[in-house]
């Protein structure tokens, strides 16, 4: 705990474990998001390839089986976008906090576009070609497409998803969009989308997404 130097009351800092994998882009958008809010967090590499993440301690936290894993003193939250909800309503103050229903509402859209058509089309195409899974490439490249196509649109109009304010729909969408190219779906007909990844990446705090290793990726 520390005590504020004008103000007597006792703060208690978070006590924050990240239960990740730097080349997910699910653990990427929460591990960015606590960098931006400046939480002090400890960060717990899971070894996936090695199944540490099917190991009973691990199912004991998510019975998923899936990264990240946050904890928080007493609690213990999995998916990456409940995670994002919880700490815009428990840290994020009036700049992260939606009040406004509509926007909620688009946020909301955009945070069920990250776990549906992104990680099943960018994400999908990324994890093929990264870790050479046995998965039919064409049609997740298809699928890419027609999900970056949907948000060129989106974008021509908005600076971000949800309208005019960055929201944690971006941090959302952001990674296996960015990251697009390395599942073989180039982002060169996307120039509002490669606008808006620059523009998250250019926020004060904001955290690289690791460089894929050479060995990892088939096209090398």
């Amino acid at each position: 705990m520390i005590r504020g130097p004008t103000h007597p009351t006792l703060i208690t800092m978070p006590n924050i474990t990240l239960h990740r994998l730097t080349l997910s882009g699910h653990s990427h958008r929460v591990e960015t998001f606590l960098h931006l809010l400046e939480l002090p967090y400890t960060a717990v590499d899971v070894d996936l390839l090695g199944g540490a993440n099917r190991a009973a301690g691990f199912l004991a936290m998510n019975p998923f089986g899936q990264v990240p894993v946050l904890q928080d003193d007493d609690l213990t939250l999995a998916d990456s976008n409940a995670i994002l909800v919880y700490l815009s309503m428990r840290y994020g103050g009036p700049r992260w906090q939606v009040t406004d229903p509509v926007v909620a509402a688009r946020v909301q859209r955009w945070l069920s576009v990250a776990a549906g058509e992104l990680r099943y089309g960018p994400g999908s195409a990324r994890v093929a070609v990264l870790f050479r899974k046995p998965l039919d490439l064409a049609p997740l490249i298809a699928q890419s497409h027609t999900l970056l196509g949907l948000m060129e649109r989106q974008l021509a109009d908005h600076a971000f998803l949800a309208g005019d304010e960055l929201t944690i729909a971006d941090l959302a969408n952001y990674g296996y969009s960015a990251r697009a190219p390395e599942g073989n779906v180039s982002l060169a007909d996307y120039p509002n989308v490669r606008a808006w990844h620059a523009r998250i990446e250019a926020l004060p705090g904001f955290l690289p997404f690791p460089v894929t290793p050479v060995g990892l990726n088939a096209a090398a």
